[in-house]
């Protein structure tokens, strides 16, 4: 069952009339001092929609449904207490350009309702593609966002909002969520505007993470929009990234961009409460076109976070991955696309080939190898449920 998510600012950003007035509002659930607390977030990848995507999804001259792509995975992102992804597409509106694929991304807002709809709490929209449609694309993008009472980051409206960290009281457990991009392909930032978008920026990255922990944060997870496209091992700007930001206060690092899978790990934090951290660096596509071997394959990562109240203590308890590829083809409703998990499929409106079957089973088997290339550790496991 999902809770209610919770965002502090640390300008007032929502909720506060004066920048100096600082507060949580705790969630509803009454923790018992003596008890510990178990939570579940999920995360996926890239959330792309090239140009066959959306005209998949159109039900109607100039309306779309995005929702029966997630009608097989529903079920594990909506299951978890707070769920995110990358957004890798503005929602301008079909008056700025119409709708587009790449490279210049442009979506119908539907897509954000099938997000919605699916379970998602949380998207992060700072990465490469932030500013496909310009300033009024991130604004743009991010009323479509609040309309459907989800959260953002990475892009902003104003230089207060940019400021305002996002803290999430999950039954009791706080963090902070923060997302930066390598860049935006060379779309040029306004100027005066640099709040629109947070680029990696070591200085900035460790204010921000200071200003979590000061504002009450347990936990800090980080995205990062970074490395180079269809690399299955992190580069070595990755690693960099990574290490300084361990170094700044990190305890769980999300990565994308690359639109394929890479190793995840674990390491030591700096921090008092909790010993093992977490890094997955790139999670790969979630939704996309991208049909060659390794850019169909994508999953959904489960962290099990525990804290116990007694002794104020928190551990990543579990980390579970589940392997998903993108079907792309004909069901009894038509031409769809589904994103297919490697549990049991009960969905009667798909008949595979043998060839898609095959095709499945390998990204599956890719995705297997590639999660556990850096280690063995008993927390990791496939989600078999």
């Amino acid at each position: 069952m999902k809770i209610a998510i919770i965002t502090i600012s640390i300008l007032s950003f929502f909720v506060f009339n004066s920048p100096s007035t600082f507060r949580f509002e705790e969630s509803k659930r009454i923790i018992n001092p003596d008890s510990s607390v178990t939570i579940s977030i999920s995360v996926v990848g890239d959330l792309m929609c090239h140009g066959p995507q959306f005209e998949y999804a159109r039900v109607g001259k100039d309306s779309f449904d995005f929702s029966p792509v997630y009608r097989n995975v529903k079920k594990y992102l909506e299951s978890s207490d707070f769920t995110f992804g990358n957004l890798e597409t503005v929602t301008a509106g079909k008056e700025s350009g119409g709708y587009t694929g790449y490279p210049f991304f442009n979506t119908p807002a539907a897509y954000i309702t099938a997000l919605k709809d699916a379970g998602f709490d949380l998207l992060v929209t700072a990465n490469n593609h932030s500013l496909d449609r310009s300033e009024k694309g991130i604004i743009r993008t991010i009323n479509e966002i609040n309309s459907r009472n989800l959260k953002y980051v990475g892009t902003y409206t104003s230089q207060r909002d940019r400021d305002s960290i996002r803290i999430f009281n999950i039954k009791g457990i706080k963090i902070a969520v923060l997302a930066y991009s390598y860049g935006t392909n060379g779309n040029p930032i306004p100027k005066g505007k640099n709040y629109l978008i947070n680029l990696i920026d070591y200085d900035l990255i460790g204010r921000d993470i200071q200003s979590a922990k000061i504002n009450g944060a347990e936990l800090v997870l980080v995205h990062f929009h970074f490395g180079e496209e269809y690399k299955r091992e992190p580069v070595q700007f990755q690693k960099d990234v990574v290490n300084k930001t361990i170094e700044l206060g990190a305890d769980i690092i999300i990565g994308g961009h690359p639109h394929v899978l890479q190793p995840v790990n674990f390491y030591k934090t700096n921090n008092p409460k909790l010993d093992t951290g977490f890094v997955a660096y790139s999670m790969g596509n979630f939704f996309s076109n991208q049909q060659d071997r390794y850019k169909d394959a994508g999953m959904i990562l489960t962290l099990n976070i525990r804290k116990d109240f007694v002794n104020n203590k928190i551990e990543i308890s579990e980390v579970k991955y589940l392997p998903t590829w993108v079907f792309k083809g004909n069901t009894t409703k038509g031409k769809e696309y589904l994103i297919m998990p490697s549990t049991n499929i009960t969905d009667t409106t798909i008949s595979l080939t043998k060839t898609e079957n095959e095709k499945m089973n390998q990204a599956f088997n890719d995705t297997r190898y590639i999660i556990t290339k850096y280690t063995n550790n008993v927390k990791l496991r496939e989600q078999r449920d």
